[in-house]
């Protein structure tokens, strides 16, 4: 398995970064984790064939981490002609929000009949599924976005990448870590424990609770990019756009 940061900005585009999005190839193919807003450039600079994306998993229904997938439903129908099936994942509320979206930018665009087959799939909170091929467990945390927001963990040919999505702490966050082989883990502020959102002092306080074997700090603001270097220091990965790593 290996992952791929398409970008790992928050939604304010900190320290010039796309928004959040992750692109995990293995021998099954590829899925993309987060589909921020301004992820179709980011794709198409790193010369990335959407049709080879067989699904999106999504964490939260915040536009820094799904708005980009009306256009990248609009290019795969009338730009890159797809015909592969197409599997877009998320909490419950991600149909809905979708095509909230889709008809806020483009009206009426909701009502496509695309010329591949689109599945989207609701994943409850704390229920096992299974999406593409990956082994998916959710858990809900805490972060305002209009729907559960959630944390996954995916499991595939005996690997185990977890991602905390947008949240402040919360003892769900152990066990979805637990293990995991890579910890992608939103690490927003420096110093100031703001809602929804986890800080590096937070952090501090909380690592040994969190048994990944590797983890990797993402969705900084300028506090944390200035402090990046005091957490290499400590053993934690930062990620940048265009970072790729073995899992």
């Amino acid at each position: 398995m290996q992952l791929t940061v398409i970008g790992c900005g928050d939604a304010f585009g900190s320290g010039g970064r796309f928004n959040t999005c992750f692109m995990i190839e293995t021998g099954g193919g590829r899925i993309l984790l987060d589909c921020g807003a301004s992820s179709m450039v980011a794709l198409k600079g790193r010369n990335v064939d959407l049709n080879s994306i067989d699904g999106v998993i999504l964490s939260h229904l915040h536009g820094d981490h799904f708005g980009a997938l009306p256009f990248f439903l609009l290019d795969s129908q009338f730009h890159a002609r797809r015909g592969r099936p197409l599997t877009i994942a998320g909490p419950p509320g991600t149909r809905g929000r979708l095509d909230a979206a889709c008809e806020v930018f483009f009206p009426h665009s909701s009502r496509n009949a695309w010329k591949f087959a689109l599945d989207i799939v609701e994943l409850t909170p704390g229920m096992p599924d299974e999406v593409l091929g990956f082994a998916v467990r959710t858990a809900e945390v805490i972060h305002q976005s209009g729907a559960p927001s959630t944390a996954l963990r995916l499991t595939r040919d005996g690997k185990v990448l977890s991602y905390s999505g947008d949240t402040e702490w919360t003892d769900a966050l152990i066990p979805i870590a637990d293990g995991a082989d890579l910890f992608i883990l939103e690490c927003y502020d420096y110093s100031r424990d703001l809602r929804g959102h986890m800080s590096y002092s937070r952090l501090r306080q909380k690592r040994a609770e969190l048994r990944a074997r590797r983890i990797l700090l993402t969705h900084m603001n300028p506090t944390m990019l200035a402090r990046a270097d005091e957490a290499r220091a400590e053993g934690l990965l930062v990620a940048e756009d265009g970072m790729a790593i073995e899992i």
